[in-house]
């Protein structure tokens, strides 16, 4: 059995709330591996001038903690 760790991202995207999702993960997947899912928390958008025009998704990534690259102290 693995230890699964969770971090919370904020995705932000111009097309849509599923795209700023998709955002979060591909940020995380840049310093993260073995993502196992993702735990939307809820959605928001900014607005200027009466427009949306950016999505954002409050997001918990989990992905598979691995003991042995965990720092020593």
């Amino acid at each position: 059995m693995s230890t699964v760790d969770v971090i919370e991202l904020v995705g932000e995207s111009k097309l849509g709330f599923e795209d700023a999702v998709k955002s979060a993960v591909d940020e995380a997947r840049k310093t993260v591996r073995d993502i196992t899912g993702v735990h939307v928390e809820g959605f928001s958008a900014v607005v200027k001038n009466d427009q949306i025009v950016a999505y954002r998704a409050n997001v918990m990534i989990a992905f598979v903690y691995h003991h042995e690259f965990a720092k020593k102290k």
